[in-house]
């Protein structure tokens, strides 16, 4: 058993959000990441596929997702089950929202204008 104190979490700051990661492979020797998010109003997260399936569940405000299949709008409650490969892309409502993720490891992401895959540092 592990237990990954909240003094230990580590933060993520892009332009767009802020990743907080809870458990991953480096923090809890976890085989899956889990991570919260908060998106401010106004910001936009950039499309970008997962190479696995990706689970987010909002728990503050509300969030648009943009896929492949369509536009759904998701508030505090709801969670949506994102197929691995499958282009996203999040936008805030106009409170924000906080939100619970979590995929299986190892993981990349991919974007449609980039090349190479990375690995997102609240993923690792």
């Amino acid at each position: 058993m592990e237990v990954v104190r909240r003094e230990v979490r580590r933060v993520s700051t892009t332009p767009n959000a802020a990743m907080t990661t809870l458990a991953s492979p480096t923090l809890g020797r976890a085989h899956q990441t889990l991570w919260l998010v908060r998106m401010e109003q106004g910001a936009s997260g950039p499309e970008h596929a997962f190479t696995t399936e990706v689970l987010w569940s909002i728990t503050e405000g509300s969030a648009e997702v943009v896929t492949t299949t369509g536009v759904m709008t998701l508030t505090a409650g709801d969670t949506v089950v994102l197929p691995a490969g499958e282009f996203r892309r999040f936008s805030p409502g106009p409170e924000g929202f906080t939100a619970v993720a979590t995929t299986s490891t190892p993981t990349s992401v991919r974007r449609p204008d980039v090349d190479d895959e990375v690995v997102p540092p609240w993923v690792c």
